[in-house]
């Protein structure tokens, strides 16, 4: 049987010259490794470690696109559960004609309302959020399962203030308690 430099011959897939320099590039690297001179690689030895870089390279490169790529869906998967939780809770029927100011990004904006949405903001029973350039009025647990998920959506949400009721008919309602009063 003839030898696969023979058979390419045959093919027409390489020439005699190629062959030569092949042999004498095996005979070459032969003979150093019986001297134990330093091996310098050969042409066809550099060209695949450059493959095997160039490889390395452009895999490590679709591996971090590949990440960036998952970054910006997790991103966007995130703001439409946010959009849909506000779209879901948003308070209607608040429309009044109450001014009631907020800031949102450094700028003061307006919103108007009825009394009992002004009273349930300040009491911080209901918070103001916005995505988009869109403005949603929503409870504050609402607000604060936001806030779980992107705290930036969140513009204004006040403590919540216990309310006490004042009696009327009391006689000392009008006298005010010391804070340094001692017992």
């Amino acid at each position: 049987m003839s030898s696969l430099q023979d058979q390419l011959l045959k093919a027409g897939l390489t020439t005699k010259q190629k062959t030569r320099q092949a042999n004498s590039d095996k005979r070459k690297k032969n003979k150093q490794k019986r001297s134990g001179v330093a091996i310098e690689a050969t042409l066809q030895e550099q060209v695949k470690q450059d493959l095997a870089k160039s490889k390395a390279e452009k895999t490590a490169k679709d591996n971090e696109l590949n990440a960036q790529k998952k970054q910006q869906l997790a991103e966007k998967e995130l703001q439409q559960r946010v959009l849909q939780i506000l779209e879901h809770h948003n308070i209607k029927g608040i429309n009044g004609e109450v001014e009631y100011n907020y800031t949102d990004n450094g700028k003061v904006k307006k919103l108007y309302i009825n009394d009992t949405t002004q009273k349930a903001l300040i009491n911080g029973r209901l918070a103001i959020c916005a995505l988009s350039g869109v403005t949603y009025v929503v409870t504050n647990e609402t607000a604060e399962k936001i806030a779980t998920l992107d705290e930036n959506v969140i513009l204004l949400s006040n403590e919540k203030v216990d309310v006490d009721d004042i009696d009327e008919d009391d006689p000392y309602a009008d006298y005010q308690i010391p804070d340094d009063l001692m017992w």
